[in-house]
């Protein structure tokens, strides 16, 4: 199955489509309106054109053209050039659609007025406060949207971490785990062994990882990478050869931020499912990073017949990780998961220059 992003909330009444078509459609038709409405008011003569069926039908046209200009500017131009800083771009895209809107206005006026004739400085002045003011009203229009959009985001935001913070701090690690790591520890106390200072560095490091850098917007990728090698050093401590691990995590050159604790659910539910009583038992964990790509991918066989009782407190779970990757990464992320023949797969492509558009 693929998990692509969704919403995390219940759309409000007003946000839903058709509302948001009937509100667009009231307010046009008022705005449309009221030279006519205005014009009733008035007692003294009234222009010849106003009687014109041509003119009337010119008027229709021209009333189409100020909307598409307003759609034009708010959902294509803003978001592709002002958005983007290009405004000697956008400045030049307004003054070829005027010229356009002259050319389209020009046709219909010879098609529609047979008995007058098309005086291009009329147009200039009839036009360009209209013009000026769909282009404004539409730019400030998509400016308002993206505003909305972006403090609605960081509510969901805010709102997703309060509601695991605790999640974070008292069981990203599964207690099992935890016990089983003290109980090896022990047994390398009795045998001295060698691998007991290394064991207790990783251990270490694991946990001040979790309590003190964990709840940060963002953290450098290879710190997340070293909190994930040490979680599958201490578990291959633990399974020793029962288990085939193959690791390969690759670290691009360059610099590169990733959002806390997103990959190790995948990896911590592997060693939950993937050892034990299973035949031919592997675990397979690959990472690598792609210009702003990262490619992470996780595989375990498993026992259908098991019976283990999930623990609820071993880490946030699948669930809780795609809304953290719907909030954070939105359309710039993929998660594909699939369970066939025994063999559970996860494949995770995501954008990780794109988390700071959300954490801004």
């Amino acid at each position: 199955m693929v998990y692509k992003p969704e919403r995390e909330i219940k759309k409000e009444w007003y946000r839903r489509t058709w509302v948001q078509v009937l509100i667009h459609a009231a307010v046009w038709t008022l705005f449309f309106s009221l030279p006519s409405l205005l014009r009733s008011y008035d007692k003294g003569p009234q222009d010849a054109h106003f009687h014109n069926k041509g003119f009337k039908w010119l008027g229709i046209v021209t009333n189409g053209l100020w909307v598409v200009v307003f759609y034009l500017n708010a959902y294509v131009l803003t978001p592709a050039f002002i958005n983007r800083k290009r405004y000697l771009s956008y400045a030049g895209l307004q003054v070829l659609t005027f010229i356009v809107l002259g050319c389209i206005h020009w046709l219909c006026f010879q098609w529609l007025i047979k008995d007058d004739f098309f005086h291009f400085s009329g147009f200039l002045s009839f036009s360009i406060f209209p013009f000026l003011l769909m282009v404004s009203a539409g730019t400030v229009y998509q400016m308002l949207r993206d505003r909305a959009r972006i403090e609605r985001l960081k509510e969901l935001k805010e709102k997703e971490n309060l509601t695991t913070e605790l999640s974070f701090l008292r069981s990203q690690i599964s207690p099992h785990f935890m016990f089983n790591v003290l109980n090896n520890m022990v047994a390398l106390v009795r045998l001295k062994s060698d691998e007991l200072e290394p064991t207790i560095f990783r251990l270490s490091g694991l946990m001040r990882y979790m309590l003190y850098e964990a709840d940060e917007e963002r953290v450098p990728l290879s710190r997340e990478v070293e909190y994930l090698q040490n979680y599958i050093d201490l578990q291959r401590q633990r399974i020793g050869s029962k288990v085939r691990l193959n690791v390969d995590m690759q670290l691009p050159p360059g610099p590169c931020d990733i959002a806390p604790m997103l990959l190790i659910p995948f990896i911590e539910n592997a060693f939950k499912h993937g050892t034990g009583y299973i035949e031919q038992a592997f675990i397979d964990i690959l990472l690598d990073v792609q210009g702003d790509v990262l490619y992470f991918t996780v595989r375990n066989r498993y026992n259908p017949a098991s019976k283990e009782i999930k623990d609820k407190t071993s880490g946030i779970g699948l669930v809780n990780v795609r809304r953290r990757l719907n909030l954070l990464y939105g359309d710039e992320h993929t998660l594909v998961i699939t369970d066939a023949d025994n063999l559970f797969t996860v494949s995770l492509q995501l954008n990780l220059s794109h988390a700071a558009v959300y954490s801004r």
